[in-house]
């Protein structure tokens, strides 16, 4: 884990990034006080086409017209 000031991980901060992608961990503190953690996001991974196929389905009726008590709603 590494701890840097406010200062400079604002000059250093394409450095910090590439050691937060490394698996490291920041530390930015403000007057030696720590205030936040910079670390690597998590990936979900490659999304695949139609993995949730089936999962919903749509009805016969899905674009009907609405009945016309719920229009009226509309214009209120």
């Amino acid at each position: 884990m590494v701890e840097v000031g406010v200062h400079e991980a604002k000059t250093t901060l394409s450095k910090l990034l590439r050691q937060v992608a490394a698996g490291e961990e920041v530390i930015i503190s403000r007057g030696g006080r720590p205030v936040a953690r910079l670390v690597a996001i998590d990936h979900p991974g490659q999304r695949i086409l139609g993995e949730d196929a089936g999962r919903y389905v749509v009805g016969e009726d899905f674009d009907r017209d609405l009945p016309d008590e719920v229009l009226d709603l509309f214009d209120a």
